[in-house]
């Protein structure tokens, strides 16, 4: 039998004071629990934390094969349960990559011996991330990771025939196809966002027509074909207008922003730092705004990390020749409690971080504390006895400065270093056992 938590005077969702009993992988008791239900168990004074369901996290390069000089399944891992997840999705573009059913089992094995997140991988759409034929898309989805999310990130699917053939293949077994919108056409040698900035800079600009006219094609695809589309890393307004439009119309689109993108605009790169460039990059205060009301009418489904390490000398070099990318994992939750309690609260964040994307990567386990199927009033408090105990508590009231070198992972690329942020991760369940506790990793 596992060992037993009993968390004292946890706020679920912000709401009353309770307690949680956490056995055998499960919540198996909320409200006031006396000594005799709570027998045995380690209990943790959850006194002012706020009790979320695990996060969820659609969107992490967590770069084993290949790279792991930036970061490892092991190492990534880590930063994410500090970060309060419970679950992430490992992309493709690693190296060899993950476009066979050896490499997403290799990936989805060295989560398992992790031990801190459920690392599902997510298989390449094209063999090689080329873009020319179809990856083994089926072989995947059979393989011991049961991988139902395909995506090439980092390259977009353009050549809109492959693309319907993938949505088409997915269809059968409710997988999904997450698109890098980005038409590689409009986007050679661009640098940032294009626009002011860029033009005083004297760099080569990304327009934000480039992602939102492969966000027009691929809704109206998915709608012909009836498949599901994921779009990432959405990051300018017109985007969220084509995405309404899809949505009002019944297609079968979702849609994700990263905290960066609901923080920082372009004009963070007037001092060349390379550790503000992404991809996509950076764009203006009026399409932060136009990302933030998405977020909450629902337009934009999830927040998603994009988590990016990269090693030392592939970032502190020339703005043009680093390579995009930034540190998410263990900043992201504090980024939208700082940005979007207010306008969200805490049970909009728990849907946007962990429901929506269980639910989108067809996590089943996850996104299931506190969620509207289990929710009943018990002495004030939402009860989801029964659920799997993937939570996260957090101190809403911390306020935390970001210091690269005490981050988990093996990257130093955060774009928020010496900014203070709001909110931190004090403990971490994965099916009842602590990932994190007292804020620190338990292993």
């Amino acid at each position: 039998m596992s060992k037993a938590y009993l968390l004292k005077g946890v706020r679920v969702l912000g709401g009353p004071a309770a307690d949680l009993l956490l056995r055998d992988g499960i919540i198996a008791a909320v409200g006031r629990i006396g000594a005799a239900t709570a027998k045995g168990a380690e209990v943790v004074d959850a006194d002012g934390l706020v009790a979320l369901p695990g996060l969820v996290d659609l969107h992490t390069h967590l770069r084993e094969p290949g790279r792991e000089d930036a970061e490892t399944v092991e190492s990534g891992s880590r930063a994410a349960a500090l970060g309060g997840y419970t679950a992430v999705c490992a992309m493709a573009n690693t190296s060899p990559v993950a476009d066979t059913a050896g490499v997403v089992e290799q990936v989805f094995r060295l989560g398992r011996e992790a031990g801190l997140v459920d690392v599902q991988p997510v298989g390449a759409v094209t063999v090689g991330l080329g873009g020319q034929r179809l990856a083994e898309l089926g072989a995947m989805a059979e393989s011991a990771a049961g991988v139902r999310m395909f995506s090439d990130d980092g390259h977009c699917v353009h050549d809109p025939r492959l693309m319907r053939r993938a949505l088409e293949y997915v269809k059968a077994f409710d997988g999904v196809i997450a698109q890098h919108a980005e038409e590689p056409r409009l986007t050679q040698d661009a640098q940032m966002h294009e626009g002011v900035v860029s033009a005083e800079l004297g760099l080569p600009g990304w327009p934000a027509v480039a992602e939102e006219a492969i966000i027009a094609r691929d809704v109206l695809l998915a709608e012909h074909v009836g498949a599901r589309l994921h779009v990432c890393h959405v990051s300018t307004a017109g985007s969220v207008e084509i995405l309404r439009w899809a949505k009002r119309r019944g297609i079968r689109v979702t849609a994700e922003v990263t905290p960066h993108h609901l923080l920082l605009t372009d004009e963070r790169a007037r001092g060349y730092d390379p550790v503000f460039k992404v991809n996509p990059p950076l764009r203006t205060q009026s399409d932060v705004d136009a990302l933030r009301e998405a977020l909450v009418d629902g337009t934009i489904d999830a927040v998603a990390t994009d988590h990016a390490p990269h090693a030392l000398q592939d970032k502190e070099c020339e703005w043009a020749y680093a390579k995009p990318g930034m540190l998410g994992l263990e900043t992201a939750l504090s980024i939208v409690i700082t940005t979007m309690l207010d306008s969200l609260g805490w049970d909009g964040i728990a849907e946007r971080m962990s429901r929506a994307p269980a639910r989108i990567a067809g996590l089943r386990s996850h996104g299931q504390a506190f969620a509207p199927s289990h929710a009943q009033v018990r002495g004030g408090a939402s009860s989801a006895k029964g659920a799997p105990a993937n939570l996260t508590l957090v101190d809403p009231q911390a306020k935390w400065t970001v210091d690269p070198s005490r981050l988990a992972s093996r990257s130093r690329n955060t774009p928020y270093a010496g900014m203070e942020l709001t909110g931190r991760v004090v403990a971490t369940f994965l099916r009842g056992v602590p990932t994190v506790l007292d804020g620190k990793a338990t292993r």
